[in-house]
């Protein structure tokens, strides 16, 4: 014996195989897609291809002339006839006993909208709480996540949750950023576990995978003008923007020739690999352990932007200290820099001349780096050497610099970007 589905009327067997004869299954698809467009209200009429036995079976259903081929059916008038047949019950019930519930769609789709438009509205509290709904990035962070999917493929329970979680943690990381405007770098200050356990309860709460993760990931791309992160290393450098290690081993900064003066066994390892030429890569973890200075008082330490320009220094067999920080300086970097300041070196920086790298630069500076041939005379003597058809333009907004007011009226007038890796031979003359 075949069941009806929950909810629906128990029709005798006969007539229920009957109805569900395959020539009338034509009928019920039109009716139930009526019927749920519909509000499930019986009205309307349904149009439908029957064959000859379809035809047939609806004739002795609605006791009127029924040909084969295209037939139009009045709801009303297939309710009446089914509440006084066999089956003793209207439309609604019947198509629900031969095909499953009925969904009436629109108030589906209205449910759903209520749904999200309280995700939405709660996304919107959230940064308010946060002070930073009146950021000029907010706007286009939550237009970002709106256009993306990334809520609406987790559906709305999963979104309303993880728009807490990440509200709540971007509230946590505001107190010691400048999320409110354009997000400056700033001191490692959380673990990421430590962070996790605080705003979620669970220590892997915020790790990679977490929709909680990535919506606030997308908050710190908006408000430091990056694109949304994609990459491991890209998600890594926003959490470290903002003040939290992902941990304390995977990021690292690059240096060639560091010669710690103290009589420890971490600076005496570190002038061994200096005397073997070799280019070593130091943790966050292994700097935070180190007791010695990284340099002496008033040493002159050279810092870089682009592996490349390191990498030539070692072929080179440059006798200067360089630091590496591989772009946007990761937490490993920043607190190199500050125990060289700390040391009393002079730190002397030199990166691309692009917005981007003056940016880099101008934080560099901010933090106690000195600027190496980064000036206006720098970058025009280096826009003339380049041929005509190797010339990069600039790309997004201009950047100050206050260092040398003429470099960025030049940079302005000229379009020109100037990579470190053409520059090269002077910087390799001063190394050596």
């Amino acid at each position: 014996m075949t069941l009806p589905p929950a909810g629906a009327p128990a029709l005798p067997e006969r007539t229920r195989t009957w109805l569900a004869h395959p020539a009338l299954a034509p009928l019920w698809e039109r009716v139930r897609d009526r019927l749920e467009r519909n509000r499930l209200a019986v009205s309307g009429t349904v149009a439908v291809e029957l064959d000859a036995d379809g035809a047939g079976r609806l004739e002795r259903l609605l006791g009127r002339r029924v040909t084969p081929g295209a037939v139009r059916v009045r709801l009303e008038a297939l309710d009446e006839s089914l509440r006084s047949s066999a089956a003793a019950a209207g439309l609604v019930a019947v198509a629900t006993a031969l095909g499953g519930p009925l969904i009436d769609r629109t108030a589906a789709r209205e449910e759903r909208d209520a749904a999200w438009s309280a995700v939405w509205a709660e996304l919107d509290a959230g940064l308010a709480a946060a002070g930073l709904i009146a950021a000029g990035w907010a706007p286009t962070f939550t237009e970002g996540v709106r256009r993306s999917g990334l809520l609406t493929r987790a559906g709305a329970a999963a979104a309303r949750s993880a728009v807490g979680v990440a509200t709540a943690t971007l509230a946590e990381l505001a107190e010691d950023t400048q999320l409110i405007g354009a997000a400056e770098m700033v001191e490692p200050r959380w673990e990421l576990a430590e962070l996790a356990g605080r705003t979620t309860g669970d220590a892997h709460g915020l790790d990679d995978g977490h929709l909680a993760a990535a919506l606030l990931l997308r908050a710190v791309a908006a408000a430091t003008g990056e694109s949304a992160p994609s990459t491991p290393a890209e998600r890594r450098a926003l959490w470290e923007r903002v003040g939290v290690t992902t941990d304390q081993v995977s990021g690292t900064v690059l240096v060639w020739g560091l010669r710690p003066p103290g009589p420890g066994r971490w600076a005496a390892m570190m002038r061994e690999r200096a005397d073997q030429g070799l280019p070593t890569h130091l943790t966050l973890y292994e700097l935070r352990a180190a007791v010695e200075a990284p340099a002496s008082v008033g040493e002159r330490v050279f810092a870089c932007e682009n592996p490349q320009v390191l990498q030539a220094a070692a072929r080179a067999g440059a006798t200067a200290p360089l630091v590496c920080f591989s772009g946007n300086p990761a937490s490993a970097g920043l607190l190199l820099l500050a125990r060289l300041v700390e040391a009393g070196a002079r730190v002397r920086y030199h990166g691309d001349f692009d917005w981007a790298g003056i940016r880099i630069a101008a934080r560099l500076a901010r933090r106690g780096a000195d600027l190496w041939r980064m000036g206006a005379d720098d970058y025009g003597a280096a826009v003339a050497d380049l041929p005509a058809d190797a010339r990069l333009g600039l790309t997004g907004a201009p950047a100050l610099t206050p260092w040398d007011e003429r470099l960025g009226v030049l940079m302005r007038r000229e379009q020109v970007a100037v990579h470190e890796e053409m520059l090269l031979i002077p910087l390799l003359d001063d190394l050596r």
